[in-house]
């Protein structure tokens, strides 16, 4: 990335910088949120996404809805911190990150209670403030851990974005393919268009292109004969949640994906932090799923595609089963042939971002 995704600028007064992927790869801007409903839209529309760049954008939305709080007390305090959490949360259903970074600052707060309201509401930018800078780190062990399981010369097929603007500034699937060009091994990439916002076409375009991967963009039709012609040998993606089995919800698109390369023996990655695993439920059946705007499918830019009142489902992603991946690549290691037990054996307990565990 050429700069920071997400950022805090100045003190405590100050407002949120994000890039505004709505504009992308035309036009490379920032906005400026300076209040939590700015926020709220801003994760709503999409001009900040990926899981964990939500999760930042949660954290960074609630100091904004908190730092004028009035009350002068712990509980009164901590009432308005709920009220603005629980509306965030409203935003996007599916990306557990959002809810594990709301539920970590309710629990800086909590563990914060003698503070004074003033000191307190520092307290909660520093955690947010940190919250960015461990994804940093997290994405750079991700990419690590992840070019291991990649030789110079492969092809890799990614879906949607899960690069530097999914994250703080590096990615979780296209680290991988960051990390394997640090390390010298010469890479290719096919991407996705991924309908119906195209951000394959738009986003993981520009970022490989940015970092001088090779990258040849195709529509999400093509994928089964770019892998009948045997050219891919991986595809990597990313995740917005992962249940204690392993399956993975990800961007519409992405089962097919695995299933297609079950057929054609080709290896599917997950790359995703511990964040993003909720091992609070069971199964990917128990994953909401976002269902968003007919529009998006009726209308390409302002022109209308399809005709008046037509029906339209448009869920935002879909199940992959871990039976479906190979391995799933996390900060803290690769699980392979990810199951309950395995998943558990790296990662334990504490990254339900339940707060149950």
């Amino acid at each position: 990335m050429p700069t920071d995704t997400i950022r805090w600028s100045g003190d405590l007064s100050g407002c949120v910088e994000l890039i505004d992927q709505t504009r992308l790869p035309g036009e490379f801007t920032y906005i400026s949120c300076r209040t939590a409903e700015e926020m709220w839209r801003a994760i709503k529309v999409l001009s900040v996404r990926g899981a964990p760049a939500i999760g930042i954008a949660g954290a960074m939305g609630l100091v904004l809805g908190v730092r004028d709080s009035q009350t002068g007390d712990f509980e009164g305090f901590l009432a308005d911190l709920r009220r603005v959490k629980d509306y965030l949360a409203t935003s996007r259903a599916t990306a557990v990150n959002l809810f594990w970074a709301l539920d970590r600052m309710e629990r800086i707060a909590r563990e914060n209670a003698s503070l004074a309201v003033p000191e307190l509401k520092e307290r909660l930018l520093a955690e947010a403030k940190a919250i960015a800078e461990e994804d940093r780190e997290i994405c750079r062990r991700i990419g690590r851990n992840g070019a291991e399981l990649l030789r110079s010369g492969e092809t890799v097929l990614t879906h949607c974005n899960a690069g530097g603007l999914a994250t703080a500034d590096y990615g979780t699937a296209l680290a991988v393919l960051f990390a394997a060009k640090e390390q010298g091994k010469a890479l290719a990439a096919y991407a996705a268009e991924t309908r119906p916002l195209l951000q394959g076409a738009r986003l993981t375009t520009w970022e490989l292109k940015q970092a001088g991967i090779p990258v040849t963009l195709i529509c999400d039709s093509m994928a089964a004969q770019v892998m009948r012609e045997g050219r891919v040998t991986a595809i990597i993606v990313g995740a917005d949640r992962i249940a204690s089995n392993g399956d993975v919800a990800n961007k519409i698109g992405t089962y097919g994906l695995s299933v297609l390369a079950k057929e054609h023996g080709i290896p599917f990655y997950v790359a995703a932090p511990a964040s993003t695993f909720d091992l609070s439920i069971g199964s990917g059946e128990e994953i909401p799923i976002e269902q968003r705007d007919p529009s998006e499918v009726t209308r390409w830019g302002e022109r209308q595609i399809a005709p008046d009142g037509i029906d339209v489902y448009n869920p935002a992603f879909d199940v992959t089963p871990a039976a479906n991946v190979t391995a799933i690549i996390t900060e803290e290691g690769v699980i392979r042939r990810p199951d309950k037990e395995r998943i558990a054996r790296l990662l334990g307990s504490q990254h339900d971002p339940s707060g149950h565990g």
